[in-house]
């Protein structure tokens, strides 16, 4: 469908699982927003102020919260950085965390943190609002806004109708050195997790090992992708599709070439990943780390992400901004988001594939 507009015992391998999402942010290879983050936050220091870490950037959240401590009175600390480093630190912190609430820009880090113990279980009251698929199974934590994978294009060399059906197509012939991805990216990484996980790892395998073959072309980032589609460079990328839905808000939909393609019919290339938030186990502020969950849940938070960042609201009845499809035609892949924690299986196999190498 396309369109234009505070230190529990570490789990067998989860020690080398977060080390590896640490490694990937200090090289470099994060979202495009972490990148997009600034360094104004306060130090954590915790005490009468509720400390959140986040993964999601000043300039996205930092408005959000404000709202929240003019609504709410609570006073609220913040540590901006990536999500892959502060899931880290707060393994490594255990116990001894300043942090009460995680909010996070991927559900694999939510997922791995949540494995391994850190969260406090959330009232099913909040869980009901949003759904099963885009919630822990145990309650742990809980997503705010979601995004979904797509296909970018140039309508000037691949026309509507003969776009492909699915990301496996990608590694035909007739796209060899027309292909875009940002390997290093996160949300291409969780992307690929989540086809190991549906599609199996030797079909990833083969995947990645066809895009190679064919001359895929390498990006920093999903910008970068837009971009090289909208110049031409390119005919096709995989980015995230709220990167389409800002640019266009920023310089008009007739001064933007490229368009998107929702894939559907549960392909891996359709994968709607997740912005969630868990309250740390042991926090000294339950009811204000409530509160705040409950604020990214509410309807002017939701709102916030449909009209601000062009995401899927997931809770509170908003409805998508400018001409989204409904989150429930978007059709992508069956899948538990906390499996999405095996990103270190993910970055082997892309360094074996020379997808990364």
């Amino acid at each position: 469908m396309s369109t234009s507009a505070r230190r529990p015992r570490l789990l067998p391998g989860l020690a080398t699982g977060l080390a590896a999402l640490l490694a990937l942010s200090a090289c470099g290879g994060g979202t495009d927003e972490s990148a997009a983050g600034g360094e104004g936050a306060a130090a954590a220091t915790g005490g009468e102020t509720l400390v959140l870490y986040s993964g999601r950037n000043e300039a996205l959240v930092g408005p959000l919260i404000e709202r929240f401590r003019a609504d709410t009175g609570v006073d609220v600390e913040v540590r901006y950085a990536g999500t892959a480093e502060l899931a880290a630190q707060l393994q490594e912190e255990g116990e001894a965390t300043p942090a009460d609430v995680f909010l996070a820009q991927d559900a694999g880090a939510l997922g791995a943190l949540d494995q391994a113990g850190r969260f406090a279980p959330l009232p099913q009251d909040t869980l009901d609002l949003v759904d099963p698929r885009y919630r822990a199974q145990d309650g742990g934590w809980v997503g705010v806004s979601g995004r979904a994978r797509v296909v970018v294009y140039d309508p000037g060399q691949v026309p509507a109708e003969e776009l492909p059906d699915s990301v496996f197509d990608l590694t035909d012939e007739r796209y060899r050195g027309e292909v875009g991805i940002a390997p290093t990216n996160a949300s291409f990484q969780a992307f690929v997790t989540g086809m190991r996980v549906t599609a199996g790892e030797e079909r990833t395998r083969e995947w990645l090992e066809g895009l190679v073959a064919n001359d895929v072309q390498r990006y920093e980032n999903n910008i970068a992708v837009l971009d090289a589609a909208d110049r031409g460079e390119i005919q096709l990328g995989l980015i995230n599709h709220y990167y389409w839905y800002e640019r266009v808000a920023e310089v008009g939909e007739d001064a933007v070439t490229a368009r998107l393609e929702f894939l559907g019919g549960g392909d891996p290339g359709a994968l709607v990943n997740v912005a969630g938030v868990g309250v740390l186990e042991g926090t000294d502020r339950p009811d204000e780390a409530q509160q705040l969950v409950d604020y990214l849940l509410s309807e002017p938070a939701q709102t916030y992400f449909a009209d601000e960042t062009f995401e899927y609201p997931l809770a509170a009845g908003v409805e998508p901004s400018a001409d989204l499809p409904p989150l429930a035609e978007v059709g992508g892949p069956e899948l538990d988001l906390a499996q999405l924690e095996s990103l270190e299986e993910t970055l082997v196999l892309l360094d074996e594939t020379g997808v990364t190498s």
